[in-house]
This record gives C-alpha cells, structure tokens and sequence, in this order.
C-alpha cells in the first residue's frame, strides 16, 4: 500500500510600492516608499490520518511491498496579507482655487536645527502650500530667543505666538504663525500641571479655534502613562468641549499616538510602546474620536497606510516604516468644508513630515 501526502500550497502576494511623484512644490523630489510586510501569525493544520490518505494498492502491486513511511507535517505558515496602499501625494485632489483657509503642522524637532539645515524651509512651505496658518511643535526654544527665530523664520508681516517650556530649557514647545492676526490667542488649557512644558496653544478666528497641540508621550518603560491617561487627556477632553460649545475646532499637532493599526508599520511588536498601548489608543477613541471629532485624514484615506513619523536611529524613513503621530480632528460641522487632508512626506528637515488642511469658507 501506498501513502499520498497531500500538500496545501500557500498562496504568495506580491508587496505594493508606491512612488510619489510631486507636482506641488519645489520641494516635492521623486520618492519610492517601500511598504514592509505585515506580521501574521502562522496558522496550524491538523494532520490528516494515515487511513484517510491511503489509496488502496492493487493485488499485483501490494505483493511484497512495504508501506511507506509518513512524512511529518509541520506547522504551516498561513497566507500573507494584501498590503495596502502606501500614501503619495498623487492622491490629492486637484487643486482648490477658492476661498479658503490652508493650515500646516510640523513637528520640526527644534526649529533652530531645522532652519540651521535649511534656511529657507518655511518660506519653501508656506509658498509651495500657499499656507495662511502654520502650527509648529517641538520647537524646543525659550522666549528670550522669539526675537531671533521670528527673524529666521522669514515671514515678514506675519502674526506669531509661541509657548515655551518654562519646566525645562530646550524642551518641547508649540508655536503658531499666521498671515492674519488672530481674534485672540490661549496658551495652555488654564491648568497648572499641563501648562508648564509649552505644549499647547490654541488661536481664535472668525469661524473656529485652531488649536495646536504636542501632547505629551507616554515615555520610556512607560513612566508617564498614567499622568497622561489620568490627567492630560482628561483635562484635554474637557478643555475641546468648553472651546467647541463656542465655536468649531480645529484640532492639530503631534497627538504622539498611532490610533489603529493601519496607522503604524508594525503593531504587533508595539502592543507596549509608547504611543501604542492599548490604554492610549482608547483614550484618543473615548475623548477624542468619542468627544465629537472626526479625524479627517482618514475620513479622506480609509484604506490607505500613510506614515508622519520616522525613526532617525534605524534609517526607517527610506523603507517606509513609520507611524502616523501627527492629525487633523475636525468638528463635525466642519467635515463638509474639507477639501483635503495631506501629508508632504518629501519635505525633509525633521524625523515627522508636514501634513496640511484646506478648509474651504
């Protein structure tokens, strides 16, 4: 008698590449991202009995013959996930000629090192996006040098105000740079505790509340967790709701969480680094997401990976293995006025990339 092993073969997809190709910008250089796999546990099959797979031999050929031996069967890898697309800038709509409110945000990592890099970086951004508002974190300076950065920045005329870290010196902060004075402008959110590392700033106009935001991570080991799930994004929540009783909001920044797993390239080995935890991710869906805001990059992009934060030390930005840290949340009034939400992952000068808004009046 005979044994047939049967063999499952596992099905092969092929990996997407996406290359962006800019058409904004003289900034906007051909790129090819490369998406890298996804994690998928590996699926074990049962093995088939010997007696179901037999076949049963002829007389002529049973005569004398010995069974085979059975192979063993391992465990079987199941098949890959299709990879989805990677953002690029050809996704954008066409341009908006109307009226309407164009607003960048920019986690620089120290304004003074990235305009020690590139000079001119603001001035390429703002001219390439036509920006009227630009909202910046981790500017890492101090108020007595304003004066200087105001002049390095190089919009002449336009209307700035900053909040600096007074709890330590080159740390965290947030600016916000307007063409247009605002009607008023709010550091921090009135309360002690948060307010003493720079880390908010919100400007009012005509129509809504800009607010720009660079909350704080969680930290190494995770020391800071419970200070920002208990207190922060409390605090926060409640700070959002008195401002959007008045008026729309407009919610921008490093918000230094990865919401789903669509928004990080590896979320499987992450499930306890900062940014990831499950804990912070349910928070940012409670208070955030549950608080009346609508995050309108992926309203505008379900299906689609698109990354704003690259580590430096592992050279993950040329594989593309990144994590999406910095939004737009909306007020639900406000959806309707999106044109586009977008990131301009081209633009160098830091370990995040610009990611921008048109609101159309």
């Amino acid at each position: 008698m005979h044994l047939v092993i049967r063999v499952c073969p596992v099905a092969l997809f092929p990996l997407c590449r996406a290359v962006q190709t800019s058409s904004r910008g003289v900034f906007l250089a051909q790129n090819t991202h490369q998406m890298g796999k996804r994690n998928v546990q590996a699926a074990a099959e049962s093995p088939e009995s010997a007696n179901e797979n037999a076949l049963q031999a002829t007389d002529s050929e049973a005569e004398g013959a010995k069974q085979a031996p059975a192979k063993k069967r391992g465990r079987q890898k199941a098949p890959e996930q299709p990879v989805l697309p990677a953002y690029n800038v050809l996704m954008r709509p066409p341009l908006y000629d109307g009226p309407a409110m164009r607003i960048l945000s920019w986690n620089v990592a120290s304004l003074r090192a990235m305009l020690t890099k590139n000079p001119a970086a603001m001035k390429q951004l703002v001219e390439a996006e036509n920006a009227d508002v630009v909202c910046l974190q981790e500017t890492k300076m101090q108020d007595k040098a304003i004066e200087q950065m105001e002049a390095l920045v190089g919009l002449p005329g336009w209307y700035c105000a900053w909040n600096c870290s007074t709890a330590k010196k080159g740390y965290s902060g947030t600016a916000i740079l307007s063409k247009a004075k605002p009607l008023s402008v709010c550091h921090g959110m009135g309360k002690y505790e948060h307010d003493q590392e720079g880390r908010l700033i919100t400007a009012e106009y005509a129509t809504l509340y800009v607010v720009n935001a660079y909350i704080p991570n969680s930290g190494e080991g995770l020391k800071r967790l419970d200070y920002r799930l208990q207190q922060w994004d409390v605090h926060f929540a409640e700070y959002l709701q008195q401002l959007a009783a008045k008026k729309p909001v407009l919610l921008t920044g490093d918000l230094n969480c990865a919401h789903q797993e669509i928004d990080i390239h590896a979320p499987k080995k992450n499930l306890r680094s900062p940014g990831f935890t499950q804990e912070e991710r349910d928070s940012f869906s409670k208070l955030l997401i549950g608080g009346g805001f609508t995050d309108a990059w992926r309203r505008q992009h379900p299906e689609i990976t698109g990354y704003t934060y690259w580590n430096y030390r592992f050279n993950t930005r040329t594989s593309n293995k990144g994590w999406r840290l910095d939004y737009f949340l909306v007020s639900e009034t406000l959806l309707e006025q999106v044109h586009d939400c977008f990131h301009l992952t081209d633009f160098m000068g830091s370990d995040h990339c610009p990611v921008g808004l048109v609101l159309r009046h």
